[in-house]
């Protein structure tokens, strides 16, 4: 069983998440509840109550859950945060590898959220918070990001990525250093976190760091060169946004 905790302080709310994870998450069992910063210290303080599962609400009635959060000695628990859909919120979640739903909530992404817990592995809880903490905080400072990938979570500056490339429901992750991070989540997934950050997709299977290119080989088969060595077609498809993407580039708009 996964013991959970929720900290929710509309009562609609904390009503429906119950009954929701009572009739899809059979595998859950709720041990506490709480509707504000004072009763959720008070309960996650409490040396009975050993949850592996947090469902947290950002915004109480005494303040931010992280208020919360940053009073706590240890979190020997991983974190789920249930919020109504806010840009940043979302995010700051994606960006630190931190399970997130949307209010109202999806039973499906519920019963996925919970899939993705590991009883007794909470996997650098303090760092992915540390990296949610800054996205959230000052959206606009893109340096950080943590990767979930297939043997267990990587923290990385974004500047040191060169591309991605999708193989299946799979990401592979090319650092500067030569090091590769097979990561969990598409390449949709990806596109969608960094393509504000001068990420380009120039094709279905690669995502490129557009500091990184080294020559653009022009002709019906175009073609770019990264810094690795690595060839990556330019889609037929894409190929007129890109264009107009290295334009803009060039005349440094």
């Amino acid at each position: 069983m996964i013991k959970a905790v929720i900290i929710e302080d509309e009562v609609k709310g904390m009503n429906n998440l119950k009954n929701l994870l009572g009739k899809y998450c059979e595998q859950v069992e709720l041990i506490g509840e709480a509707v504000s910063i004072e009763t959720g210290l008070k309960l996650l303080k409490d040396p009975a109550i050993k949850p592996d599962v947090a469902f947290l609400d950002i915004n109480l009635p005494d303040g931010l859950v992280f208020q919360l959060l940053n009073q706590l000695e240890e979190i020997s628990f991983d974190i789920i945060f249930v919020t109504a859909y806010e840009k940043f919120a979302v995010k700051a979640c994606q960006y630190s590898s931190i399970g997130f739903i949307i209010k109202p909530i999806d039973p499906d992404e519920l019963k996925e959220s919970v899939s993705r817990i590991r009883v007794g592995s909470v996997h650098k809880i303090n760092q992915r918070l540390e990296v949610f903490n800054q996205m959230y905080n000052n959206p606009n400072a893109f340096e950080k990001m943590s990767i979930s990938a297939l043997d267990g979570i990587y923290f990385i500056n974004i500047k040191d990525i060169i591309r991605c490339e999708a193989e299946d429901n799979y990401t592979h992750i090319h650092l500067k250093s030569g090091e590769r991070i097979t990561a969990s989540k598409t390449i949709k997934a990806y596109e969608e976190m960094l393509s504000g950050v001068n990420f380009y997709r120039v094709h279905k299977s690669h995502l490129i760091n557009l500091n990184y290119m080294r020559k653009f080989v022009k002709g019906d088969g175009g073609y770019l060169v990264m810094i690795d060595g690595k060839k990556i077609e330019v889609s037929r498809r894409r190929r007129p946004a890109f264009m107009e993407q290295m334009r803009r580039l060039q005349e440094g708009i």
